[in-house]
């Protein structure tokens, strides 16, 4: 038995030197189609509720609240992460940056299906004899949605630097 060494096929792709690739920006359509998706699902939540001869859900002001709490972190996070990153010209650590992308990326999309859904539920409130205090708070908490899906826009921008690389 004779030890050779095969040579790789010539159709394997060669190792970049560095990263390659770039992401882009949270599609306006992806947002728009989550926060479509949440206000269908609050609308048909009420309507599915009586049919099923159920109570529909009660919506409290907390619920806003928290979606509020969670917008003011997202916005204070994206305006850490931009005076770090453009002001002062300093880079994240790679874990960090992508930990803010991530989070930035899911909060837009969480925080424009439930607006949605919150502003869906008000919306199948209108015209009903008795809304028992459920439109106003469902109001603002698709309001609170909205604030949230901005902060977590802000944040992903935050998160973009510029390309230094100028062979393209």
């Amino acid at each position: 038995m004779r030890d050779e060494q095969v040579p790789p096929p010539a159709d394997d792709p060669v190792e970049p030197d560095g990263p390659q690739g770039n992401l882009r920006p949270t599609p306006p359509g992806v947002v728009v189609g989550w926060a479509v998706a949440g206000l269908v699902g609050g609308w048909a939540l009420h309507a599915v509720s009586d049919r099923l001869g159920n109570v529909p859900p009660h919506v409290t002001w907390a619920q806003p609240l928290a979606l509020l709490l969670l917008a003011a972190i997202l916005g204070y996070v994206a305006w850490a992460t931009w005076r770090t990153v453009h002001v002062r010209q300093e880079r994240l650590l790679p874990h960090q940056a992508v930990n803010r992308l991530v989070l930035a990326r899911a909060c837009v999309l969480v925080a424009a299906l439930v607006g949605g859904g919150y502003l869906g539920y008000a919306l199948s409130w209108i015209g009903a004899a008795e809304d028992n205090g459920r439109m106003w708070p469902s109001l603002a908490g698709g309001g609170a949605g909205a604030l949230g899906v901005v902060a977590a826009l802000l944040l992903e921008r935050a998160c973009r630097i510029r390309n230094t690389d100028n062979s393209k």
